[in-house]
């Protein structure tokens, strides 16, 4: 796999008993009718390929087991772990997304009312909808703007943790974390945007009516 560095290699005729054969089938049409193919060769469909194999060994070496397996599912193998753990951090990332949309939400609610007497007054001398909504977004913007420096270094030192255990690797490129900041903020933005248009909306009388 890509975490063994390549090294330096000698190939030598193996001694006789080895008992390992490689054998190219393909799953399309019969291989007697490929060019280039021998008259009575195997057909192409794997299944009966393996038995035209599996019936060939039975008949040369009966004594030794038939033990098979596929060079493609031999290199996914290689890789599985980690395709394992790419869904699960996926999974995981997914949720984690859920659960801090749903924590900016209920801190954007409790924003909003908490400030509902002052965005009131605010609008009651003059401002706008779209200055309230931009004052009460802009906090939360700064919020994310501190979470992302905070974690983009974490996020930095575990890529680059993991990519040490490969032999050949890529490099962290920069903008992964200008996008993925650009998308937090975005995500963070829609989140909040619905309670600050809300409360700009709001009617000035509403919030000043028991001052």
């Amino acid at each position: 796999s890509m975490t063994v560095r390549m090294q330096p290699v000698l190939l030598q005729q193996a001694s006789a008993g080895q008992g390992v054969l490689l054998v190219k089938v393909s799953s399309g049409d019969m291989a007697g009718d490929m060019p280039g193919s021998m008259p009575g060769s195997m057909p192409g469909s794997i299944s009966q390929s393996v038995e035209a194999i599996k019936a060939e060994w039975d008949a040369i070496a009966p004594e030794w087991p038939f033990l098979y397996s596929f060079l493609d599912e031999d290199y996914d193998a290689l890789y599985r772990s980690e395709e394992q753990y790419a869904r699960t951090f996926s999974t995981f990332t997914l949720l984690a997304l859920v659960i801090a949309c749903l924590g900016l939400f209920g801190l954007a609610t409790f924003s909003v009312q908490r400030r509902s007497r002052e965005m009131g007054i605010r609008k009651a001398l003059g401002a706008s909808q779209l200055g309230i909504a931009s004052m009460l977004s802009k906090e939360f913007a700064v919020l994310v703007g501190i979470a992302n420096i905070i974690a983009w270094p974490a996020a930095w030192l575990f890529v680059r943790m993991w990519l040490n255990n490969f032999a050949f690797k890529t490099n962290i490129a920069i903008w992964i974390f200008v996008v993925s900041g650009a998308a937090a903020l975005f995500i963070a933005l829609l989140t909040v945007g619905s309670q600050a248009l809300r409360a700009a909306r709001t009617n000035p009388v509403e919030a000043l009516r028991f001052e």
